[in-house]
């Protein structure tokens, strides 16, 4: 967890409050905005699970109710440190309507990979409380299912090598597609997601 100096933020702006900006650290969703006090951020830092000020109950540990915590990640404040921006792995929905963040449902990504990124992390996060519909799943079973995931990634690329190599046009795309489905998956369920993936080809571009 990133560090925060507690003692340059500057509480004196608003009646010994900061603004905290919540955002989901894998999908960059900005799931609520609270506030905290020094007593906050100290419970924040101890705790490694976000803690706010509530005029209503004082001290607000996020989830201990509902079992929605929210993980830190990482501690940010702002140039005029009187705002946090708080990167969390959260446990559970934001709201108290029951969605993900406080701003509705985090937008379609706007590209394809990214989307499936995102529904393969739904996926994983509501393992052991899908509905019906979604309990036999087959993003699911291979989340569940180690020898399964690095069965289908050997699969995968077999059929995409084989593909490549009858220089079969009409199948490379395809076979290509599923296997980037099963890298996915099979690298969230290490805890690897396309950004990680994304960030590491960058780092690579940089010294080509």
């Amino acid at each position: 967890m990133k560090s925060l100096d507690i003692d340059g933020l500057d509480f004196s702006k608003s009646s010994g409050l900061v603004t905290v900006v919540v955002q989901d650290s894998a999908t960059g969703s900005v799931l609520m905005v609270a506030y905290a006090d020094r007593e906050a951020m100290e419970k924040t830092l101890e705790t490694g699970e976000m803690h706010f000020h509530s005029r209503t109950r004082g001290l607000w540990h996020k989830g201990a109710t509902s079992g929605n915590v929210q993980k830190v990640v990482s501690l940010s404040a702002d140039c005029d440190n009187d705002a946090v921006l708080a990167r969390v792995t959260p446990a559970g929905p934001a709201c108290h309507t029951n969605s993900q963040s406080c701003f509705g449902e985090p937008a379609i990504a706007a590209d394809s990979l990214s989307q499936l990124d995102q529904t393969i992390l739904a996926r994983q996060r509501a393992l052991g409380q899908l509905p019906d519909a979604l309990a036999d799943s087959y993003t699911r079973r291979l989340l569940t299912d180690r020898n399964l995931r690095l069965k289908k990634i050997g699969e995968e690329g077999a059929e995409l090598i084989a593909s490549i190599a009858d220089n079969d046009t009409n199948r490379i795309a395809d076979e290509a597609a599923d296997l980037l489905y099963h890298v996915l998956v099979a690298a969230r369920s290490s805890g690897i997601g396309l950004d990680d993936i994304r960030a590491v080809i960058a780092k690579r571009a940089k010294k080509q």
